[in-house]
């Protein structure tokens, strides 16, 4: 089985995006022998008022309730982000995923922190992608940096009782997200989308310094392709054990909750 934590629906505002929908979005995912995603909208991302999105999101993945994990864009600096997680549970969403650079607002602000809080006591995963596309892949309109790892660690810091999936990151192993001795609680788990196997073998430093348990398999998909992160479990060879784990065990313990 393989469980994707890293995955979107519908259309992007900059550029239009393959299997967008969710029957083209399964067909990628069978065709790569992907089981189940976490999949939010694309749209949300730049939008200010990301309900709408968020519904558009839910209509799409309703009928797949075994393949599709619903996760909802919420910016807590947007007056009613509270109605909006509400409605987002009733519909059967299961975490968030936070964009601070894209929607203008500190991680460890107020308003995020109580986002944070009221997501937690529903018992849904925060999702935080540290990037969306590659800078070179952006509109000339914008101009998104990635998030800074010191940012996520403070953020991992202030609410430990919090469950966090780091996705679209790299650089861990020079932060202390990626140290044994960082002094970080251990809320958080790591996405292989951007991580290197090969040149900085960041993937192997961090089986080491945070354990087998703390890796998830995720690819980005759509905005980028499935198969490098398949191609990583290959070139990484891990053992049975550890591979189930990255594969989808993790995901899915860590979607249930402790």
């Amino acid at each position: 089985m393989i469980v994707d934590v890293n995955a979107h629906l519908g259309p992007f505002a900059f550029r239009r995006l393959r299997h967008q929908s969710a029957e083209s979005l399964l067909g990628l995912m069978d065709s790569r022998g992907i089981d189940v995603a976490f999949v939010s909208s694309a749209a949300a991302i730049t939008h200010r008022n990301t309900q709408p999105a968020n519904e558009d999101l839910a209509d799409e993945a309703r009928p797949h309730p075994d393949r599709l994990v619903p996760f909802a864009v919420i910016n807590p600096s947007y007056a009613g982000w509270e109605d909006d997680l509400s409605a987002c549970v009733d519909l059967g969403f299961r975490g968030l995923r936070l964009y601070p650079n894209w929607h203008a607002y500190e991680l460890t602000s107020g308003p995020c922190l109580d986002l944070v809080d009221r997501a937690t006591e529903r018992r849904m995963i925060l999702s935080l992608p540290i990037r969306v596309e590659d800078p070179r892949q952006q509109s000339w309109l914008v101009d998104v940096p990635d998030v800074p790892l010191d940012r996520v660690a403070a953020l991992v810091a202030a609410r430990p009782g919090a469950r966090f999936h780091l996705v679209n990151g790299r650089g861990y192993v020079g932060s202390p997200l990626g140290r044994k001795d960082g002094g970080l609680p251990d809320n958080y788990r790591i996405d292989l989308a951007r991580l290197d196997v090969l040149l900085r073998d960041e993937v192997e430093t961090l089986l080491d310094s945070l354990g087998p348990d703390r890796l998830l398999f995720g690819t980005g998909i759509p905005f980028q392709y499935p198969d490098p992160t398949l191609a990583k479990i290959d070139v990484l060879d891990p053992p049975p054990e550890v591979r189930e784990r990255i594969l989808s065990r993790n995901a899915m313990e860590w979607l249930d909750g402790p």
